[in-house]
């Protein structure tokens, strides 16, 4: 649904550091940064997530109420992203990792990066 997803941040390393870690975590290694020195990380679909230094030179502020989420390919994955993204700087939030029932069962874990952005990895079960 989504050609990309793109967060601001105000430390560029510690976020490539995070998210390299993160979605590593998960299989999505490949990465690059453009000319406006913007880091990016493809999908093997060709989905893509950035970081960035707002273009418009105001300081990066984490959007209140909103939430980007990966999508992973079992609860270990998620698990493996958590365990990354604390190592490197995320902050746990939330509930720990784990099952919630939202009308399907879905198996979460909730970080807030470098950046204060809200993030999370969610694996989607099967007749849980």
């Amino acid at each position: 649904m989504f050609s990309h997803v793109m967060l601001g941040t105000n430390d560029m390393d510690a976020s490539k550091a995070f998210y390299d870690a993160t979605l590593g975590a998960i299989g999505v290694t490949q990465s690059f940064q453009d000319p406006k020195g913007r880091w990016f990380w493809r999908t093997q679909e060709g989905s893509l997530f950035a970081v960035t230094n707002p273009i418009d030179g105001q300081p990066a502020t984490c959007a209140n109420g909103s939430t980007v989420g990966f999508a992973c390919t079992s609860t270990e994955a998620v698990d493996a992203w958590h365990a990354a993204g604390v190592a490197t700087g995320g902050t746990a939030i939330e509930d720990a990792p784990g099952i919630r029932d939202m009308g399907m069962k879905l198996y979460l874990a909730y970080l807030r990066d470098p950046a204060g952005n809200k993030i999370c990895a969610m694996h989607l079960l099967k007749d849980a």
